[in-house]
């Protein structure tokens, strides 16, 4: 990439920042010291120390786009906070079920049985994320944390940048591990 493109990139994160904290009946006065904002048109999560963009990484959220309602795959659109962070000091590829390590550890060489390499691993680090808008990802029939929605590592890092998960935020393992390490629980995240 070259410097005009990543310039143009981070004004344009920069724009998507100032767009998101306007729209946002919530954050209307003050932007939250820290935060997340996961942008599902462009596949990125950005940092964001109150209106500026710290660092940002690629995601891959759901192949079926926003959509909150249980059972629909999709990505929960909306304000939530980061209720749970799993996984500190576990080794690069630990493999979580039920949000507890397995005691595996997952490598790219790891298994080439075509059905294991396809399947949907939850890897390395996992954020658990409540949603804090009732109607919207707060509630019955809607609700991101009763839907089991998380910012995790994933085995299938190749497909990182397209919208290919069952509704989670996915990540390269490293990253999740660098973002893990920026962010508390209670910061917030908005998916748009």
């Amino acid at each position: 990439m070259t410097r005009n493109e990543r310039s143009s990139r981070e004004m344009e994160a920069q724009q998507l920042v100032s767009l998101t904290l306007s729209g946002s009946k919530n954050y209307t006065t003050t932007p939250p010291a820290r935060w997340l904002l996961v942008d599902t048109h462009e596949q990125r999560v950005f940092l964001v120390r109150e209106s500026t963009v710290i660092i940002q990484w690629p995601v891959s959220t759901a192949e079926v786009g926003l959509d909150n309602r249980e059972n629909s795959g999709g990505t929960p659109p909306g304000w939530h906070r980061v209720a749970q962070k799993i996984g500190a000091r576990a080794p690069l590829g630990t493999v979580f079920e039920s949000r507890e390590p397995t005691g595996e550890i997952w490598y790219s060489t790891w298994n080439k049985d075509a059905d294991l390499q396809q399947s949907d691993l939850i890897l390395s680090r996992i954020l658990i994320l409540d949603g804090l808008e009732p109607g919207i990802n707060q509630g019955p029939g809607l609700d991101s944390r009763q839907r089991y929605i998380y910012v995790h590592g994933t085995n299938q890092e190749d497909l990182i940048g397209q919208p290919v998960s069952g509704g989670c935020v996915r990540m390269i393992n490293q990253n999740i591990i660098d973002l893990f390490d920026q962010i508390e629980e209670g910061d917030l995240l908005v998916i748009v």
